[in-house]
């Protein structure tokens, strides 16, 4: 099998596509492409489209390259990668659906997001068609005797937002878990569409409010990547600063939330407790506790100011102080191990094939972690672990996370005692001409991607985010599969996909 750079360079080149190349393709080139990514010889990092195009971003490890190819004056239809490379079923049904282009050979033909309640067709399509009459979606069968459904959402008792469940079981185990989502499809990237960077950057920090930082830091390095600018010390290593205290709050309420659900309700409670200090301290540092709006293109927003400073070390060791504890807790809690060990196994060829990223791949052998791999600054400045087992259960997942927040502590502590001085922005000036860029970050679900096109007037053209839930969802469905319906909400919560990253 070819090297990507050599897939890359069967196309023509884009100019001005940064820092990875995109070439645009032959459909026999994207074909081998599919083939190739079947055969495992590299992960898909993304797939979306427009009008007339449609793009996919690709992986290679361990040499962590990564190249973009596209098909380009496309009228209605292209070879679909989901018939070769299941990972990418949902993404091609996504397709269709925002922009009409429909994926030849597609194994499952369903609408995923437009749940026919939409104003237009293919909104981010310059072709127009009528509107559908609603039907009922029709979910995949289960063949067997003594089997049952059981229908769970959209609208749920927690607040938390909505999914359909439609779960098959044989008395209390499931024999088949299927998700419909698209619920909270909010059209983040209509929106964008000739949208200022930065009323842009604000609808990138909303995509998924849990990873606001995250989101926003992917949006600005993708248009720093693009117009090739360069940013001040001080606002890299702030980025860094935020990213490891949203991961710090979330790994933090995670722990906590998966206990509550074996019924545990006391690491809930305390761990609840630490999260409160984490986005206090954000608050302090930041000016607010989710740290929204505070990245933009060109650097960051708001200054760490002295007082900052002291509440981050005063959090630091507030943590190192309780967290410990609480850590033996949940190992020496006979009746929570007997919840998480062996319950919601991921197998770990599922996690590779799905190229799944954070905690979920982490806890199932997959060891990639975007700061690692791609070592963005400033984290190629800095030492830390990316933990990795291979037992794939609930309580692998809590330990990925458990590890997680030992590493921040210490990527803050070193952040702290490293921080360079100057200005925190550098100002972005005339574009002249379209340019295109890449970036992917590392969130505390795992990689965020974002793709996105500057046009002239320096007003976004198009831009694609890609949550990491995207490949993290149809693994819920295999890791629930043979457990008990009870032990779903602990399943669920341990993988902790996001709802309105997916939809968009």
């Amino acid at each position: 099998m070819p090297a990507l750079t050599d897939l890359i360079l069967e196309g023509r080149p884009v100019v001005g596509h940064h820092p990875w190349p995109r070439a645009v393709v032959e459909p026999t080139v994207w074909t081998s492409a599919a083939l190739a990514l079947a055969e495992e010889h590299w992960t898909l990092l993304g797939l979306w489209g427009e009008t007339n195009a449609v793009h996919m971003a690709l992986l290679e490890e361990p040499a962590d390259m990564i190249g973009i190819i596209s098909l380009e004056g496309l009228e209605d239809s292209y070879p679909s990668v989901a018939q070769d490379h299941p990972p990418a079923l949902r993404l091609e049904r996504a397709i269709r659906d925002l922009v009409g282009l429909e994926p030849q050979g597609l194994p499952d033909t369903r609408p995923w997001l437009d749940h026919g309640r939409w104003d237009l067709r293919f909104p981010l399509a310059n072709r127009s068609a009528p509107v559908v009459k609603t039907t009922p979606y029709e979910f995949l069968r289960a063949e067997g005797e003594s089997l049952h459904q059981i229908p769970v959402g959209p609208v749920h008792a927690g607040i938390i937002e909505p999914g359909h469940f439609r779960f098959t079981a044989n008395g209390e185990t499931i024999v088949r878990l299927e998700e419909r989502l698209g619920y909270v499809h909010k059209g983040i990237e209509a929106l964008m569409a000739g949208a200022s960077l930065d009323r842009a950057v604000q609808l990138a920090g909303r995509t998924s409010g849990d990873s606001t930082v995250a989101y926003a830091y992917a949006f600005s390095r993708a248009v720093e990547a693009a117009l090739q600018l360069e940013v001040p010390s001080r606002a890299v290593w702030l980025r860094a600063l935020m990213a490891e205290l949203e991961r710090l709050a979330n790994h933090l309420g995670d722990i906590g939330a998966i206990c509550n659900d074996a019924a545990f309700s006391l690491m809930h409670t305390h761990c609840g407790v630490l999260r409160e200090r984490v986005l206090r301290a954000a608050d302090t540092a930041f000016g607010h506790r989710l740290m929204r709006d505070r990245v933009k293109p060109g650097g960051v927003t708001t200054d760490l100011a002295d007082d900052g400073v002291a509440a981050l070390r005063s959090l630091i060791a507030e943590i190192r102080q309780k967290f410990p504890a609480l850590v033996e807790l949940y190992d020496n809690t006979a009746s929570l191990q007997d919840r998480t060990v062996g319950t919601g196994m991921l197998r770990p060829e599922l996690a590779s094939q799905y190229g799944a990223g954070g905690y979920i791949g982490r806890a199932s052998g997959r060891g990639f972690d975007a700061r690692r791999a791609l070592r963005y600054p400033p984290y190629d400045c800095l030492v830390f672990d990316v933990p990795v087992l291979n037992e794939g259960d609930v309580n692998a997942r809590v330990w990925i996370r458990i590890r997680e927040v030992e590493q921040s502590l210490l990527l803050i502590e070193q952040i702290l005692g490293q921080l360079p001085g100057g200005p925190v922005r550098t100002e972005i000036l005339d574009i002249g001409e379209t340019r295109e860029g890449l970036a992917l970050v590392e969130g505390f679900r795992g990689d965020v991607l974002v793709w996105l096109r500057v046009a002239e007037n320096g007003r976004i053209d198009r831009c694609h985010l890609r949550d990491p839930s995207w490949f993290q969802w149809p693994l819920l469905e295999a890791a629930i599969e043979g457990n008990i319906v009870a032990d779903f909400p602990l399943c669920n919560k341990s993988f902790n996909c996001s709802y309105s990253g997916h939809d968009l």
